[in-house]
């Protein structure tokens, strides 16, 4: 009997975006397939290729500690350590974001399955292969011709059937589609340029805990030290979700990263692990920062300031100490990053006015969002 395998997929579920000053619609869905938003909540009903289904739904770098001059925007009580974290990944997703989450999952699933079929497919082909072979070792190959030949059309249909999988494994993503008015498109190209710009900071730091110390005890100019980690930012894309537009990414060193997209953000650290969160959810602020700079100054930040390692109260340097030494205060610019279910972060740059510029550009993009349900 010869060879045969044939998959019957499932057709993912697309997200179809349009942005106009009525206010931004989503969709979901494909032919026989959509998700519609109202206040009553969100609906998906599905009838894909035989399947019928109906979901409801409700609204590696080092470490280091360093001392910072505490500006208004801290807020670190006494002998307290403020951990700077989100919450559990499966408590973030927005409500009326499941739908797109459903999408996704859907997305992962077929391409698991599909791993499978593609490695029980590579291994029935090396066995074929084996068979072929083994027919002309054994002399009966070339006694009954049929045999290699219907091995060889098992063969080809084998790598045919490879073939085909692979194509279905890339496609196995939900295709994201964007429609924007002239005037929201140049703010959001506006953000897209802002971003390149941050991601361009000499240091970028995400700030994973900030610890209040007495600064008389320890005759230092700083009232916190905080625990840094160098992160880059960059544009970068989920692979399971298919745009014209890269996501803006976020790398998050004691969490899931951050991917930044038109309407959402995904907070994902694997394919089971991961959030979905409106950025009309998110609120952003940015922030002035003079940090006591006990490392190299980046080359992109200003010194506004000295001090010294040892200091007395009001300022001067505690002669006490043999070879005390003076530290620059520099500016950096601070980025901090919530919402009502639990996301939580927060970051330096080294260029405030990137920082600055960065911030301005969202928050006019999200205005745009103010008319959306």
């Amino acid at each position: 009997m010869a060879w045969s395998y044939r998959k019957r997929i499932k057709i993912i579920p697309g997200v179809h975006l349009n942005f106009s000053k009525k206010g931004i619609s989503t969709s979901i869905g494909v032919k026989g397939a959509r998700l519609n938003i109202s206040s009553s909540g969100t609906r998906l009903n599905t009838d894909i290729l035989g399947f019928s289904n109906s979901y409801q739904f409700s609204n590696s770098n080092r470490s280091s500690r360093i001392p910072v001059t505490l500006d208004s925007h801290y807020n670190v009580p006494n002998d307290c350590s403020d951990n700077i974290f989100s919450a559990d990944i499966h408590e973030i997703t927005s409500q009326n974001m499941n739908g797109i989450k459903e999408s996704i999952l859907l997305a992962q699933t077929q391409k698991i399955e599909l791993k499978k079929d593609l490695f029980k497919i590579q291994k029935s082909l090396a066995a074929t292969k084996t068979k072929k072979t083994i027919s002309y070792i054994l002399f009966y190959g070339f006694i009954y011709k049929n045999i290699p030949q219907n091995l060889s059309i098992d063969i080809k249909a084998q790598k045919e059937a490879i073939h085909q999988t692979k194509e279905q494994i890339a496609n196995s993503c939900v295709n994201l589609e964007i429609e924007f008015e002239d005037e929201i498109k140049q703010k959001f190209e506006n953000l897209y340029q802002s971003f390149k710009n941050l991601c361009t900071s000499n240091k970028i730091w995400d700030i994973t805990s900030a610890h209040f110390q007495d600064r008389v005890t320890m005759r230092s100019s700083a009232d916190t030290l905080v625990n840094r980690i160098d992160v880059k930012f960059s544009l970068r894309s989920l692979p399971i979700i298919n745009s014209v537009y890269q996501a803006l990414y976020f790398k998050n060193a004691n969490g899931a990263d951050l991917y930044f997209y038109p309407t959402f953000i995904v907070m994902y650290t694997n394919e089971n692990q991961f959030a979905i969160v409106g950025i009309d959810e998110i609120s952003i602020t940015q922030s002035f920062v003079r940090f006591t700079e006990t490392g190299i100054v980046p080359k992109d930040s200003k010194i506004i300031d000295r001090t010294w390692a040892k200091v007395n109260k009001n300022g001067s340097p505690d002669k006490r100490f043999k070879g005390n030494y003076q530290i620059p205060v520099v500016r950096y610019g601070k980025i901090q990053l919530s919402t009502k279910t639990g996301l939580r972060e927060e970051y330096q740059f080294s260029n405030y006015e990137f920082s600055e510029d960065f911030v301005k550009a969202f928050q006019d993009y999200k205005s745009e969002f103010k008319t959306q349900i």
